[in-house]
């Protein structure tokens, strides 16, 4: 009988070796750019990342402390007013939270992600058109926020708010409307600035303008004692100041001449890529808001 004769281990082995080894050569070889991006970051260069993010988010944090401790300097004077004029003002206020300012805030972060590759790309035409074209669409949203805030007292009565209450905040609320309109001029002018990485001009700004805050609060509520309604035009007022500061300083350090577009019919087209971003970013911060006010 014929017995075959058994390969060996070596024989067998071969074949694979040399197919892991064709495999192998096939893989790309990878270059010092892939090295370098996927590599752990040295400490000085971490450092060196969070000193650059600093600077943005700093100031910008601060800037956002600064116009968020106006709305309590005027929680104080509506305190010194009274008890009624402290409770109709505190629920205007959450009212145009929930209602205006918070739909205001998201429409317009809808053009931060635009204009920052615009900058990236160098692409400055696009960074002035995309603040063109968001101002237009914070303008148009405060038209119908506005009429709701004109019947804002049959709003609260409807909901079972006190009448007194309820007309404190109707007077509040209405001496708070061209607010909207200073907010979509504002809003889109500091993303345009941080977007191109200034962010202490507003600081400074934000600064000035809430120090400002507190004797147009005194000349308007107890000067010329308007109460509750000089409570209002001092938070307009303030919104005001700070966007004709930032306005100054665009206008003279000349930041606006590279990215400046006259006006023209081209800002009302092209508006699907800053509504498909302006409007779920909108719900977010609505939801985030309202959350808040709620709680």
């Amino acid at each position: 009988m014929y017995n075959q004769k058994p390969s060996s281990p070596t024989s067998s082995f071969l074949p694979c070796t040399k197919t892991l080894f064709n495999k192998t050569a096939d893989l790309p070889i990878p270059n010092d750019d892939d090295v370098e991006l996927h590599r752990f970051p040295t400490l000085s260069e971490a450092l060196e990342e969070i000193k650059a993010i600093g600077k943005i988010s700093g100031p910008t944090a601060i800037s956002s402390l600064l116009l968020y401790s106006r709305a309590m300097i005027s929680m104080l004077f509506l305190g010194y007013l009274g008890e009624l004029e402290l409770a109709g003002g505190s629920l205007a206020i959450g009212v145009a939270n929930i209602t205006g300012y918070s739909v205001i805030s998201g429409l317009a972060m809808g053009m931060e992600p635009i204009c920052g590759q615009a900058y990236g790309a160098k692409q400055w035409k696009l960074l002035g058109l995309t603040l063109q074209r968001t101002v237009l669409l914070l303008l148009s949203a405060s038209i119908p926020i506005s009429f709701m805030w004109v019947n804002m007292k049959a709003i609260l009565l409807w909901c079972g708010q006190n009448q007194e209450i309820s007309s404190v905040a109707h007077t509040f609320i209405l001496f708070a409307i061209p607010d909207l309109f200073f907010l979509s001029l504002l809003h889109p002018l500091r993303i345009y600035l941080r977007t191109q990485s200034i962010t202490l001009p507003v600081t400074y700004c934000s600064a000035i303008s809430v120090v400002l805050h507190v004797p147009l609060n005194y000349l308007l509520v107890f000067h010329f004692k308007l109460g509750v309604a000089g409570v209002a035009i001092s938070m307009v007022w303030t919104n005001l100041n700070v966007f004709l500061f930032l306005s100054s300083f665009v206008y003279f350090s000349g930041v606006y001449k590279d990215s400046w577009v006259t006006p023209s019919t081209d800002c009302l087209r092209g508006w699907s890529s800053l509504l498909a971003l302006a409007v779920p970013t909108c719900a977010s911060v609505c939801l985030e808001w309202w959350w808040y006010e709620f709680m």
